[in-house]
């Protein structure tokens, strides 16, 4: 089976509550998304964002985004 996206960037928050991932779509396109998990809680990942559907040119573009939407992005990656 061919997955439909590939993950190309993985970040957490400080306490790995949050994550976001920045991903190509099969199509070239890109996108982000954010999980939250519990960590007290072994039942994995869960979508929060609801980003997933935005597309962009590229990834710089996905990135960009995903830090104007997710404040305590920033504070996580260069530039």
């Amino acid at each position: 089976m061919q997955r439909d996206k590939r993950v190309l960037l993985s970040v957490n928050n400080e306490d790995a509550s949050h994550c976001v991932d920045i991903f190509v779509r099969a199509e070239g396109t890109f996108g982000f998304e954010e999980y939250r998990r519990d960590v007290e809680d072994n039942a994995g990942w869960f979508t929060t964002g609801g980003y997933a559907a935005q597309t962009f040119a590229d990834e710089a573009s996905a990135i960009e985004a995903a830090k104007l939407t997710i404040p305590w992005l920033t504070g996580m990656l260069p530039g």
